[in-house]
């Protein structure tokens, strides 16, 4: 079926969308700098140059303004994967919508992360940690199912969910191992679910390279 093109915003459209960025952009540079313990919805939105009123447009607690910078990067992945080529395997235009966005970010910066990573780990952001995959997965399995022209809405989510385990796993690996670039990791990654794992249940010998490498099955994957 042809590929179903993104609707284009609104001059408002993308002023509310630059604002909710903004906002959580914001309310993760601070609670970063600060703890987000002492990060307040008004520091939020003096940050931006809005009042806390306009900050509750968008968010309904700091916590979720923090975690929503996990939702927003995907605004783009969507939106590649409706523009991808007509007849193009489904597949193939999944990897390639999931490649783009993450290559317009470049490899990501270890200490960066490594600041990401102990913020998130707080226990008063886990649950909203949590909701942001949980909807990150679910517009993943809507926009497939878009694309696949109202296909098994079950196997839609099984494939968004596969899809963003296989970006879970390979950004962990990426993390926790040394000189193994991110995006050739996560395109095997890819590869291997579109054709069914073959290296691990066909007997066939992995292909050689520096991206064989994985971390321990111990290592949490979050």
């Amino acid at each position: 079926m042809p590929p179903e093109e993104p609707p284009k915003l609104t001059l408002r459209e993308r002023k509310k969308r630059e604002a909710r960025r903004a906002l959580a952009q914001a309310a993760l540079r601070l609670s970063m700098d600060r703890g987000l313990e002492n990060v307040r919805v008004e520091d939020i939105a003096t940050e931006v140059g809005v009042s806390p009123r306009t900050f509750n447009n968008y968010f309904s607690s700091k916590e979720q303004a923090v975690c929503s910078v996990v939702v927003d990067r995907h605004e783009g992945m969507r939106e590649a994967l409706l523009a991808r080529p007509e007849g193009e395997p489904l597949w193939e235009s999944v990897k390639q919508a999931v490649l783009h966005q993450y290559s317009r970010e470049g490899e990501p910066d270890r200490a960066y992360v490594a600041r990401i990573r102990e913020l998130m780990g707080q226990l008063m952001l886990r649950g909203e940690f949590l909701n942001a995959h949980a909807a990150v997965e679910r517009v993943l399995a809507e926009t497939i199912a878009k694309r696949a022209g109202g296909a098994d809405h079950l196997l839609c989510r099984l494939m968004a969910s596969t899809v963003e385990s296989a970006v879970r796993v390979a950004f962990v690996n990426w993390f926790m191992t040394e000189g193994e670039p991110f995006l050739p990791t996560l395109e095997r990654l890819l590869d291997e679910l579109a054709a069914g794992m073959p290296t691990l249940t066909g007997g066939t010998a992995p292909s050689p390279g520096p991206n064989t490498t994985t971390t321990p099955l111990g290592e949490p994957l979050c």
